[in-house]
């Protein structure tokens, strides 16, 4: 009883020490809290009210976070809502996405899409088998056919971690679909799971390039050789920042990344914002018809579209200098873009979104007698269904997604993309927090999602009357106008008539 006496009165004394002692340390910290506030001169707040000030800081850092799970409303938030984002994660692991007692998704709100259903739509025996979508066919020596129309867009190795990309590589081999690897360069998590891979030429030509930045003829045909390798993509300007290159943190610069790249170890990546040697429609022209000659496999471009009057002198020149001198692919990037890290006022302003530039771009290619010669693929924003079903109608032939798929890896849209400090592993290269992100897990998810999205783009078609997405049309949907009233997607955007010269 004596011993249990004694432990109690230590433990007792102990803990009172203790507690002296970490009232005492909390005194200190305060102190020099307060000395610190009212001698900065950088926040006004804390030097007027220090100590207590700091809590405005820390406030406005978890709104976010208490914004997303407690306030905000399904269908509010930005820059993918609750509902949206509840359909990928759904999809990702193959859970039931029925809903029933009607719909929360109002039927008024501008921009949004309504499709059009048929009055017999097929039946199960009348569906047709998804078509086949070939690029480059008769132009490369290596043409690329492929049935899927929902892929993963343009994602580096270095804006994500990589057991992101491996898992992205092994999910998108089980589903069948591309991936695109950025403009990072091929890294060996890419090649890890098999897949097709659409390998993307940036501005600073990362993986493919020389000492003073130039295009290397010898790494790019090393690169194209790999047998998963399918396109080549040159990227001109992407969503998240059309008008300014790649921006990769230094912290995010590790030593497998640099080599991936040929940059320096630990120091900012920053893109020129255009390719140095492409200055005009010419240059541009050559440079496709010298990838896709040098590596023998079809080769394309991507880019948001602003100011719109290239286009013409584009297609034009196509004519002027022959087919074998057209891309076999444009990729139009929304400017609503954005896994990558970018100026805000890029991000938010700069760019026309997809429901503008994607007709405008298929409506020049019909004009100029181009449509089949050129495929056009479109990306941004892009998670649902409803989403890629209407781009198919505006005229895509494919839809890629990069977010999407990032939902599917797990991401909780914790907006920390571009700190280096994301906590769900996907766009950091802490290696503590990629432990959580099972690439094998993962990969199961990315091909679910690939699979039931298509497979319910898939459903809209059919309700539509069509026997497969290929076929949907502008006349099978509405957009809702800027009074709430539904309106034609045709009347909005008619059917370009090709020019009688290039018919």
């Amino acid at each position: 009883m004596s011993t249990i006496h004694a432990f109690a009165v230590g433990f007792l004394e102990l803990s009172v020490l203790l507690f002296a002692f970490l009232l005492g340390a909390g005194a200190l910290v305060l102190l020099y809290m307060y000395v610190v506030d009212i001698t900065q001169t950088q926040h006004t707040i804390r030097r007027n009210y220090p100590i207590i000030g700091r809590f405005r800081y820390f406030f406005e850092h978890l709104g976010e976070f208490f914004r997303q799970y407690f306030f905000a409303l399904d269908r509010e938030e930005l820059p993918f809502n609750r509902a949206q984002r509840s359909w990928v994660y759904r999809a990702s692991k193959n859970v039931d996405s029925t809903i029933a007692f009607g719909s929360t998704h109002p039927l008024n709100t501008p921009g949004d899409y309504l499709f059009l259903n048929g009055l017999f739509p097929p039946l199960e025996e009348q569906i047709k088998e998804r078509g086949q979508l070939s690029f480059g066919e008769g132009y490369a020596r290596a043409p690329y056919t492929t049935s899927a129309f929902f892929n993963i867009s343009a994602m580096s190795f270095g804006a994500l971690s990589a057991p992101a990309i491996k898992a992205l590589s092994i999910g998108a081999a089980q589903a069948g679909i591309w991936l695109n690897t950025g403009e990072g360069a091929l890294s060996p998590f890419h090649l890890e799971g098999g897949c097709d891979l659409v390998f993307q030429i940036g501005t600073a030509k990362y993986g493919v390039r020389n000492a003073d930045g130039s295009l290397s003829d010898e790494k790019l045909a090393a690169v194209a050789a790999h047998e998963s390798v399918k396109m080549i993509e040159i990227k001109l300007s992407q969503g998240a920042k059309p008008g300014k290159g790649g921006i990769l943190p230094g912290e995010k610069v590790t030593e497998i990344i640099a080599s991936t790249r040929h940059i320096p170890e630990g120091e900012d990546s920053i893109s020129p914002n255009r390719h140095t040697d492409i200055g005009t429609i010419d240059e541009l022209l050559t440079m496709i018809h010298h990838v896709r000659e040098l590596t023998g496999i079809p080769a394309g471009i991507k880019c948001v579209i602003g100011q719109a009057q290239w286009l013409d002198e584009f297609c034009v020149a196509i004519h002027d200098k022959g087919l074998a001198y057209a891309p076999d692919f444009i990729t139009v990037d929304s400017a609503d873009g954005g896994t990558g890290a970018a100026p805000q006022s890029l991000m938010d302003y700069m760019g026309l979104p997809i429901k503008r530039s994607l007709p405008l771009v298929v409506d020049k290619l019909v004009e100029y007698g181009l449509r089949s010669r050129i495929r056009v693929i479109c990306s941004g924003k892009m998670i649902n269904p409803s989403g890629v079903a209407a781009a198919l109608c505006l005229g895509a032939d494919c839809v890629n997604s990069a977010r999407g798929f990032m939902f599917a890896l797990g991401c909780i849209q914790a907006l920390q993309c571009n700190k280096n400090t994301c906590p769900t592993g996907i766009t950091t290269h802490d290696p503590d927090l990629q432990k959580g992100l099972d690439p094998t897990n993962k990969a199961t998810r990315v091909a679910s999602y690939a699979a039931n999205l298509q497979h319910e783009v898939e459903i809209i078609a059919h309700s539509c009357g069509v026997r497969e997405p290929a076929q949907l049309r502008r006349e099978h949907a509405q957009v809702i106008n800027e009074i709430g009233l539904p309106e034609s997607l045709a009347s909005l955007h008619p059917d370009a008539i090709t020019h009688d010269r290039y018919r």
